[in-house]
Formats: structure tokens, sequence, C-alpha cells
């Protein structure tokens, strides 16, 4: 399937995750700025303390509050928050139990990090808890205050144990609060108002688990949303020569004289150098082709974004989301 759909524009949390190193947090950005495209109000939410988001947008780190960090086309804006689960302890504490004054001296006592330690999945139920109030929250006239939130979540490896840890949590915490925290956050994920996004390369490692994680999202009932296909390079060279090529056949003598049709001369080691690139290059295509078909495996929508070689900038994130806004993304 290609391109964006209807189903995927009507949720409201956007979860984007891959393997590591094929760009997520890049793809979570330009999501989020295409997202906001039009006048819409978008929250970009980071949880691993990597402050990757202020990274990219050129910023200081984040500090634990929504802070405007880009402007949209058409009048839209990018909010961006790294949550830290501390903060997000002291929050809840207070918001539920009203204990604003008691968090902080727990805090100090090393509270927080004996009850995380004591449950482990409390630490994902306050990421994910707080996401899940950004999603829901409301301003006085009714209306969400954001159209969309995009989660930049951790790697595929880790994704789907870090959002289903909330039933886990609901099953151990049978009343209270902590309670209905926990099946407000079960609610929301295994919603359609949530979709989870895949990043891929068109290579094997990250295609094999990108289809492992589509996989086990089904399994744990979480809605795979679109697989995004990062760093796409344009073939160079026609389809029908892409076969040959790949297995060593390659006209020497063609080339030549292609080159000298242009004004360029070539010493034979140069010359032996460009057929070298040649092959390299349609084996890669091939791979890539290959790579393509296995991802049309997990049938779901698919959206590529083209390599960019002059590395990834504030200017690049807009040029991948106006690639985005060109799929149907809205």
């Amino acid at each position: 399937m290609n391109g964006w759909t209807d189903e995927l524009t009507r949720a409201r949390l956007h979860v984007v995750t891959g393997k590591g190193g094929t760009g997520k947090t890049t793809v979570a950005a330009a999501l989020a700025l295409a997202l906001a495209t039009g006048g819409r109000r978008v929250l970009l939410v980071e949880v691993e303390n990597r402050q990757g988001i202020a990274q990219l947008f050129d910023r200081p780190p984040l500090p634990y509050s929504e802070e405007r960090i880009a402007s949209a086309p058409g009048g839209g804006e990018v909010r961006a928050l790294a949550v830290d689960p501390e903060a997000a302890l002291l929050e809840y504490l207070d918001m539920f139990y009203n204990l604003g004054f008691a968090g902080r001296t727990l805090k100090k006592m090393g509270a927080i990090e004996f009850a995380t330690t004591l449950a482990p999945g409390l630490r994902d139920v306050l990421l994910t808890g707080k996401v899940k109030e950004c999603v829901r929250r409301a301003g006085k006239t009714g209306r969400h205050e954001y159209d969309a939130v995009v989660l930049d979540a951790p790697p595929t490896g880790r994704v789907v144990r870090f959002l289903d840890v909330t039933r886990a949590m609901a099953d151990l915490a049978k009343v209270g609060p902590i309670k209905g925290q926990s099946d407000g956050v079960v609610k929301l994920l295994h919603s359609g108002d949530t979709a989870v996004h895949l990043v891929a390369l068109l290579e094997e490692m990250p295609v094999r688990e990108t289809l492992d994680a589509v996989a086990e999202l089904d399994a744990a009932d979480l809605r795979p949303g679109a697989v995004f296909v990062n760093r796409v390079s344009a073939p160079r060279l026609p389809a029908r020569s892409v076969a040959a090529a790949s297995e060593g056949r390659v006209d020497v003598g063609r080339v030549r004289t292609g080159l000298e049709a242009a004004g360029v001369e070539v010493d034979a080691d140069v010359l032996d150098g460009l057929v070298e690139q040649t092959v390299e290059h349609a084996l890669r295509v091939r791979m890539e082709e290959r790579a393509k078909e296995k991802l049309a495996e997990a049938d779901l929508p698919t959206l590529e974004l083209p390599e960019l070689t002059d590395g990834v900038d504030v200017a690049a994130l807009y040029e991948l989301a106006e690639v985005l806004v060109g799929r149907g993304v809205r």
C-alpha cells in the first residue's frame, strides 16, 4: 500500500519507532512538521533522555515543559516535550494525591528511584501516562489542546514492552489513581486514536526488524500505522541496465564512447573505476528492490523519504515534511 490513509489521518497519537540508526527521531520531527502544516498544533515528545529533538532543531536541551520549537506552513506550530520520569512522578503525586511538597521530600530521600526499582514498569507508565495526558488535554472550549501528538518512542526491539507495560501495571494495581491512570493509557494505546509507525532502511536487518515489530504489535493488539522508508536514493541507471550491470556485464566501450561524446576524456584506470562503481550501484539497486518486496509483506501504507546528501538540519526537516505532505500526510 502506498500513501497516507484516512484512518491514519484520524489518529491523534503517532508513535514513531525503528531500529537504531534508521533515523526515527528525524522522521518523527518531519512528521510533526507535516501534521502541523495548514494551521494545526502538534506536540513532539521524546522519552529516552537523549535530547535528540533539541539537537535536531539546534536548540538547548529541552526542559520538562512544552516548548515551541518550530512554525509550520499555513500558520501551524510544533511544540516539544522531553518527558523526565522523575518530574512526571512528582507531577503525578501532586495531581492525584496532592503531595507536591511531600513529593519533593521523597525525591531527596531517593524514594523515586526506590519506587521505579520496586516496580520497573512504573517508569514507562509515568512516561506513557504523561503522553496520554497531552493527547487528551482540552481547553476551556472543550477542544483538544493539540491536534496531534507525535511520540519519538524507543527502538523496535523495546517498543512493544514500552507501550504494553501499562497493561501489566493495570493488572497489578486493582484500585485507586494508579489503576485509573493505567486503564486510561491502555485504552488510548489500544484504540484507533493511536498508530505505531515504523522507520526502516532498505537493508536486510532494518527490514527484518520492522517485520518482526509488526508481528509483535499485532500480537499485543497495538495498531501498526505506516512504514517510513528512510534515506531512499534514486537509481542512476535505467531499469533495463540494472540486471546486466549487477551481474558485472557492463559494456566498457559504450561507456567510453558516451564519455567522449560528452567531451570527457578518461584514462583506463579511471574508466575501470567507473565500471566498478556502476556494478556496485546496480547491486545496491537490486538489494533495495528485494528489500521493498520484503517490506510489502507487512501490507501497510508505505512512504519513502529521500536521502539527504548534505545531512540533516532544520531546513532538511522542512524539506522532508514537504515530501510527507505531498504523500498525503495531514
